[in-house]
């Protein structure tokens, strides 16, 4: 849907009747000349001619509704539409009362706020209830305020999604910290058991080994009297052999 145009007033146009003094012709001509550069789409001139023409006479409602239009086109739509709905609750015609509401539904629009649009479109059409223009811009705002809920809708819905599935990941990183936590208590047990086993191993160990005697003889003590026996024998043979040699019985062994 397209935006049905913007109102501009053009009431500097008629005969004047009498003679004017020189404010009032310098407020007209300026105006006629900001509506020759607004014509011209020379939007940023045309606003400062219809500034001009205010400065000198600041309640002149048509130079107010020219340069609204003008800040329009410019794409100053919070202040162009400021400036219209102040002239729609100003202006006593109902024609002109409807044509500012009408623009400042237009400037709302192209801000997106469509509820304050179609408010503004409403008051239009109650001082013109016949401007079919009006009422097809109405009926785009109405439209786009639907299709605004909608989207509302559609973003809650998936930002609920978005923070259902958070959730949901939160939780399976919790349980895998869990499991985890579990998991390394359960090592640290095993291996504190385990521990204990060996402990118990060793000291079973300990105490299977065989207490040394006191009465048993060292190995070294063996040895030196296994040494001396052995010598023993060997003097006695040696003995032996000297007497046997002088022919002299020897006794080895004593009777009792």
């Amino acid at each position: 849907m397209k935006i049905k145009f913007t109102y501009l007033l053009f009431t500097i146009t008629f005969l004047f009747l009498g003679t004017l003094n020189s404010i009032a012709q310098i407020e007209n001509k300026l105006i006629r000349e900001g509506n020759k550069l607004y014509n011209s789409k020379k939007y940023k001139e045309a606003e400062k001619k219809y500034e001009e023409a205010l400065k000198n006479k600041p309640e002149k409602r048509e130079a107010s509704f020219n340069k609204a239009d003008a800040l329009y086109n410019q794409k100053k739509y919070e202040d162009a539409a400021n400036q219209f709905q102040i002239l729609g609750e100003q202006f006593e015609n109902n024609d002109d009362k409807a044509k500012s509401f009408h623009n400042q539904g237009n400037s709302l629009l192209k801000q997106k706020k469509y509820e304050d649009a179609a408010k503004a479109y409403k008051k239009a059409l109650k001082n013109n209830p016949k401007d079919e223009d009006t009422r097809y811009n109405l009926s785009y705002a109405q439209k786009m305020i639907q299709q605004q809920k909608q989207n509302k809708k559609d973003n809650n819905k998936d930002q609920q999604k978005k923070d259902d599935q958070k959730k949901d990941k939160n939780k399976a990183q919790n349980k895998d910290q869990k499991d985890k936590e579990k998991d390394k208590n359960k090592d640290k047990e095993k291996d504190k058991n385990n521990q204990k086993d060996q402990d118990k191993d060793n000291k079973e160990g300990k105490d299977k080994q065989p207490k040394p005697n006191p009465n048993e003889l060292k190995k070294e003590d063996a040895q030196r009297m296994l040494d001396a026996l052995n010598q023993d024998e060997k003097n006695l043979q040696n003995k032996m052999k000297k007497e046997m040699k002088k022919g002299v019985r020897v006794q080895i062994e004593k009777d009792w």
